[in-house]
Formats: C-alpha cells, structure tokens, sequence
C-alpha cells in the first residue's frame, strides 16, 4: 500500500466530546509504507539505528511479550517508529548486542499507549526513555471512556486497527505475517495520535498535569516482589483457611515456581491454580491421595507427580511454630486492609469515607478518574495518618496547607496537591 492510499476519515482529529462518528470510522488493515522486514541480525540493527537516529521527532514505541506463555515479562519483539526512518520491528533474539540501538533511542521523547506495562521490559534490555509521552494516560485525563489503544484511534483518528493478536506467544519463530502486520500498526499511528491528544489536553489546560504524570511514570521505581506472593494465588483466598493447608500452598507454589523459571514456562502451564488450592485443602497424607485428586490427573500433574509429593510433605512435616500465619504479614509502610478499619481503627475508617467522597467528586468535577487524581494508596495514607493522630489525642491540623504538606510527603505530584488539597482540607474540617 503507497502513502498515498492511506486512509483517512473525514472527520478528524476527533476529542472527548465530540469523537469521530463511529459510521465514520475506516478500516486500517496494512501498514501504509508496507510491512518492513523484521531486524534479527547484527547488520540490520545496525542500519536501523542508524536511520532511527537520523530521524526527527519523537519515536512510537512498542513491545510484545508471550505473557500467559514463558515465565517473566520479556520483550520478544520492540517496535519503533520515526518520521524519517519509518516502522522497525526488532526481534531482540536475534538483533545482538542492542548498545547502539539504545543509544539511538536515548534523548528523542517516546511515544507509548499504556507505558507502564512496556517499560520493565525495555528497561531490561538497555532501552531507557529519556522523556515520554503515554497516550492512555493521556486519554484517562481527558476523561475518554474507552483508554484502549483500538478505541483512543478510532475516536480520535476515525481509524479502525486489526486488533487480532494481542494474547499471541511471541516467543514463536518465525512470527506469522499476520502478526507482524499487528505489531507494526501498534506504532503506526501513535505519532499522529499523540499530536491530536496534546492539542486536546492543552485547550483543556491540563497539559501540565499529563507532562507530570509522564515523568513520574518514566522515574517510578520498578515495583518491589510482594511479600508472600504466594498467597495471591488464584481463588485460595476463601477455600485456604489453616496454617496448615497455608503451608501445603506455600511449598507447592515455591516448587511449581522454580520449575517454571526452569522450563520457561508460565507457571499455570506447568501446574494449574486450581491444582495447589485443592491440594492445600485436601492435605493428602501419601502419594496415592495426592494423585487421587481430580486436579492432578491432568499430564502436568502427573509428570511432575514426585516433586508435588514432596512439596506436599515437607508441609505436613512442619512444627506448628514453622507454619505461615493465617493473616499476611504487612510490608513495611503497607496498611491493614481497609475493610478491618471500621472494626480497629474507626476514626481512620471515618477519615478513609470523607477523603473517597471529596476526591471522587473532585474527579468527577474535573473529568479524570478518581484513583488518577489522587491514587488509592496516597488516599488510604492520608486518611489512616489523620485517623490514627485523632485516636491517639493528638490535635490534627487539617489547613489546605497542612493536608498540602501530607500530601507532598505521601509522593502526589504538584497538580494533584494543587487540585485535592482544599476539597480535602474541607471535608475533613
């Protein structure tokens, strides 16, 4: 397809008021300049970067992992895309050493829908954001609806993307056709969407609050492992009730992990959820009733039957003193789960109830969702501070400066300060 087949809705760019008709909406199937071939060996990457570099503007960026299908999050595929330089799909398998390749990407402003679950990836193959700007943040600000990437360029660019392949193992090679031409339209449009969404946050003067929401994402500390990962394991939650059975489901997830990390494999492939949480229910007391149940008939339960077994044992071997608590252990700086305030804490339940109702109508008054506004965990901080100092005696000042000089501290950025802190400072008066 030539550039000059593009197609194009008549009515563009579309806004969060008035989005292109939907009866106006054209499909947009193949890349304009043509599917490129994929950079998978050393030359290649080197002549991408090259033309990346010479480039001008700011670079889309992309990236696909085999989420569901390898154990971790890697990148298996980047997309970029420059004025000047066109799509590039690396496949860091092959690509080598991507040094000059970082190097290219370092300074220009990237262009990224949903950055937060790309950025980990490129971070840990040498790929760094020297500035950004997220497209679904972006539309979150403005109070769009649908954020999705499919449905922020059809409302916006009255252009309809092939959206068939984003739960594919790309860990697969060779990558079909059909799913590079996906993976190259991911970044076709971003460029021309980010100008139409910048216009769009600057006439709603919140174009200033989208440049410290990019930064903060771009700077924001790869999140720490959960503690006691293990107890999130799917429906546990209600069935897993005991010490013990708390011990068979921590022994058999540690032991499915390490085998998963071995394999490469997402850890539900090599044994199934449901599979732990029967186990740490039943406690079976041999290997017969192990694999009596239902849940490891299956090859996976089977194929690794002595290694359950074991797991399985050594939890039932445990002294009681060796057995996890019924009740997760907080991380540092982690609170209670609000829903056990009323019971224990009441005035910092009671201080929770006015901060969620001033910052939801504050949210609502400006048009962004509430947790974008001032997120969930700055919200239960603010309140469990003031809360507990009001149970321990203490005079609480609860001035706009006072809640301001809270908030600054708990990590808000200045135009969430700016816009939270009266209405707070008013409904906890």
């Amino acid at each position: 397809m030539t550039g000059a087949r593009v197609p194009h809705s008549a009515v563009v760019p579309g806004t969060t008021d008035n989005p292109v008709p939907a009866e106006a909406v054209v499909s947009y199937q193949r890349p304009a300049e043509g599917l490129p071939p994929v950079t998978d060996t050393p030359a290649a990457l080197a002549a991408a970067a090259a033309a990346l570099a010479r480039g001008s503007g700011p670079i889309a960026v992309d990236a696909e992992r085999a989420s569901g299908f390898r154990y971790g999050q890697d990148a298996y595929l980047v997309q970029l895309r420059r004025q000047g330089a066109g799509t590039v799909l690396v496949d860091p398998l092959g690509a080598g050493d991507l040094s000059a390749l970082a190097a290219a990407l370092d300074g220009p402003e990237w262009v990224l829908h949903a950055a937060d679950q790309d950025l980990p990836c490129l971070t840990a193959l040498g790929l760094t954001a020297g500035a950004l700007f997220d497209t679904e943040l972006a539309a979150r600000l403005l109070g769009r609806r649908h954020v999705g990437l499919g449905a922020v360029v059809e409302e916006t660019l009255g252009l309809r993307l092939a959206k068939d392949h984003a739960a594919a193992d790309w860990s697969t090679r060779p990558l079909p056709e059909s799913w590079l031409v996906y993976a190259a339209l991911d970044v076709e449009l971003l460029l021309p969407l980010r100008d139409a969404l910048a216009q769009e946050l600057e006439a709603a003067g919140k174009a200033d609050w989208a440049a410290q929401e990019f930064e903060y994402e771009r700077t924001r500390p790869i999140r720490p492992t959960r503690i006691d990962a293990w107890r999130r394991t799917p429906r546990s939650g209600r069935a897993v009730r005991t010490p013990r059975s708390l011990a068979v489901l921590r022994e058999l997830w540690t032991v499915r992990e390490e085998l998963a990390r071995e394999l490469d494999v997402t850890p539900s492939k090599v044994l199934p959820h449901r599979a732990l949480v029967a186990a740490a229910v039943a406690q079976p007391s041999s290997r017969r009733r192990l694999a009596s149940l239902r849940e490891f008939s299956s090859r996976q339960g089977r194929q690794h039957q002595e290694l359950w077994w074991q797991a399985v044992e050594r939890a039932l071997a445990l002294p009681d003193d060796q057995l996890p608590p019924v009740h997760a252990p907080l991380a540092p700086g982690e609170l209670p789960q609000p829903r056990s305030w009323g019971r224990h804490h009441p005035q910092s339940a009671a201080a929770l109830e006015l901060v969620r109702g001033a910052v939801r109508a504050q949210a609502e008054l400006l048009r962004i969702p509430h947790e974008l506004l001032l997120g969930t965990e700055v919200q239960r901080h603010l309140a469990w501070g003031i809360g507990e100092a009001a149970a321990a005696g203490e005079r609480v000042d609860v001035s706009v400066a006072a809640v301001a000089v809270r908030l600054e501290r708990l990590g808000a950025r200045p135009w969430q300060v700016q816009q939270t802190s009266a209405p707070l400072s008013v409904a906890l008066s």
